[in-house]
């Protein structure tokens, strides 16, 4: 089983510029992927980081190219082996939501995003390829349909839940088990729930 993790080492995180500078961004994108990596191995597997940059770590491959070429150019190489797509901000995912991911049965596996993204992918059929833009989700399922893949979906919460913007960072620190949220907490974030809707703030 290979695992890749996709990871924008360049400018990560600018949607969360409203709560985060530039230097505390990169840090918190960095946290994540170890959140990442060490779901990945605490499930058995090692995880192969793939950076649009070099990082200070390994094993890393670079590719600066779109995340659709990127993972395609994986996926061509992969000679049968199964292979699982899992995405560097799903700060929530633990070993048992990666055993999850990789146990279940089909062709091709989606853990779908919210909003119509695609969080985690497992590919086993040799013909399938990604597509990574617009409602990348609905794409994978129709791409899986027309190479005649047995196409399955993975309902997971903490699949779905990428951390993008400073709402998901209210989910974070609801349920998160690794170190993004005691990152969050050290930096003064704290849930707020002054106005009846939990938001989060910062000290």
């Amino acid at each position: 089983m290979r695992v890749v993790v996709p990871f924008d080492a360049a400018a990560p995180k600018t949607r969360l510029s409203g709560v985060l500078d530039s230097d505390e961004r990169d840090d918190f994108a960095r946290v994540m992927l170890d959140d990442v990596l060490g779901a990945v191995r605490e499930a058995g597997h090692t995880p192969e980081v793939l950076s649009t940059e070099p990082l200070d770590f390994g094993p890393v491959r670079v590719d600066e190219r779109p995340l659709s070429e990127a993972v395609n150019a994986v996926l061509a190489e992969r000679g049968g082996e199964q292979t699982a797509v899992v995405m560097a901000d799903l700060a929530l995912v633990t070993a048992e939501t990666v055993e999850r991911l990789v146990n279940t049965e089909g062709d091709v596996v989606i853990a779908p995003g919210r909003g119509g993204g695609t969080n985690a992918l497992l590919v086993r059929h040799p013909e399938f390829e990604t597509d990574y833009h617009g409602v990348s989700c609905r794409d994978h399922r129709r791409i899986a349909r027309n190479i005649g893949a047995d196409v399955r979906e993975c309902d997971s919460f903490r699949l779905a839940t990428d951390v993008d913007e400073p709402a998901d960072l209210v989910e974070l620190l609801l349920h998160g088990e690794g170190e993004s949220a005691g990152w969050l907490r050290e930096r003064g974030f704290e849930l707020d729930a002054g106005d009846g809707r939990v938001g989060v703030r910062r000290d």
